[in-house]
């Protein structure tokens, strides 16, 4: 019997360290492992020997810093991941395994304002079809992570704004989806996806403390503090869409004047070049028009730059962060919209926390959020599995 203290109890808990560490990083060499976990190398390079015995991991021969090491990553058939990700117009699965390798992704556009029915309608089947197309036996799926456009209650798991998605008012989107796949879900918004999505596979790896800005139809900030997603009680933290610009502003769906959403989202942003470019414009094709010189896109990407800017200098003035990344469209415009925040954030913010920070695009795109629902599942399985009884 495992006792608090024991040996047998301060062995799992070591193995349980080691494990966590892998799963998160997808693979690790045993002196990496040592560092991240505090562990010495002798008591990595045991666990490590016990967990391949066991067929939890699997180690494969490789280089650092020009030296012969040892690469250390989870079995392929330690279990399966899937995630979901909701957007306005699209729907997006992956599924992975724990060792971060991708093995199928599709996406599909969907009006997900419409109806929350027929949006779990199509999540379910594309997940079972891409499940299918993989080989993988159902019963390898550990979990699902999944995204929604949306402030999730963090006590109740329904989603908190019906302003937001109407056609979702009083829908808990982990108990509907966790009931049509009969596996754990986990759910969180897009915005703090997508901070997992870059921390875990794209330009946050290695940042403890991060925010990644998403512009879309809305705007929010998933929020990395301390190596973790900072939810906050209600699950709204990360907001930074209803920042206070101009008190004679827009009216905001918030219900608010000038917020800095309408300022900056598309749906505020883009009739500003109706008149001269139409009305069937995307944020995409204004960024890429901005990018072939366009005037008028040039000048609409610069102001929002200028103003999302100010909502990061709020962020560095109260959470003081290393870095910020822009996901979205947005990023694709590079330093035409990177260095206009960078000027406001060096206007507005304390001049300590706007020396730290460095504000970068992300890499991951339009896959940020559904890959960071793979990590979510992965931040989120239970520590002994895999390892026995």
């Amino acid at each position: 019997m495992e006792t608090p203290g024991s040996q047998s109890s301060l062995h799992r808990a070591n193995l349980e360290r080691v494990v966590r560490a892998v799963r998160m990083a997808g693979s690790l060499t045993q002196a990496e492992i040592a560092r991240t976990t505090g562990l010495s190398a002798a008591t990595v390079s045991n666990i490590v020997r016990e967990l391949k015995d066991g067929g939890t991991v699997e180690v494969t021969p490789t280089s650092a810093g020009g030296r012969r090491a040892r690469a250390v990553s989870l079995s392929d058939d330690a279990g399966t991941v899937v995630g979901v990700d909701f957007g306005h117009s699209h729907l997006r699965v992956a599924v992975g395994n724990l060792a971060h390798q991708v093995l199928a992704e599709e996406a599909e556009p969907i009006d997900v304002d419409a109806s929350a029915g027929e949006g779990f309608d199509r999540a379910e089947q594309l997940v079972k079809r891409l499940i299918a197309e993989t080989g993988v036996s159902p019963d390898k799926v550990v979990g699902v992570g999944l995204g929604v456009p949306g402030p999730i209650d963090a006590a109740t798991g329904v989603l908190g704004s019906s302003s937001i998605l109407p056609g979702w008012a009083g829908t808990n989107p982990r108990e509907e989806l966790a009931s049509r796949l009969s596996v754990p879900v986990h759910v969180d918004n897009d915005a703090n996806l997508g901070a997992l999505g870059e921390q875990v596979w794209g330009n946050g790896r290695g940042a403890a403390d991060l925010a990644y800005i998403k512009v879309a139809s809305g705007v929010g900030a998933g929020l990395v503090i301390n190596g973790q997603i900072y939810r906050g009680p209600g699950g709204t933290a990360g907001e930074i869409g209803h920042i206070t610009l101009d008190e004679s502003g827009p009216v905001c769906r918030c219900g608010n004047r000038g917020c800095l959403e309408t300022f900056t989202a598309a749906r505020y942003v883009l009739p500003l070049l109706h008149s001269t470019h139409g009305t069937d414009l995307t944020m995409a094709r204004v960024v890429r028009l901005a990018s072939e010189g366009d005037p008028g896109c040039r000048r609409v990407i610069v102001d929002v730059g200028r103003h999302v800017g100010s909502g990061v200098a709020n962020l560095c003035n109260l959470l003081n962060p290393s870095r910020v990344v822009l996901g979205g469209d947005l990023a694709e415009a590079g330093d035409l919209v990177l260095d206009p925040i960078r000027d406001s954030v060096a206007r507005y913010a304390i001049p300590s926390a706007a020396r730290q920070l460095t504000v970068a695009p992300g890499t991951l795109g339009g896959r940020a959020e559904v890959l960071g629902a793979l990590a979510l599942v992965l931040s989120e399985m239970d520590e002994t599995r895999g390892l026995g009884r």
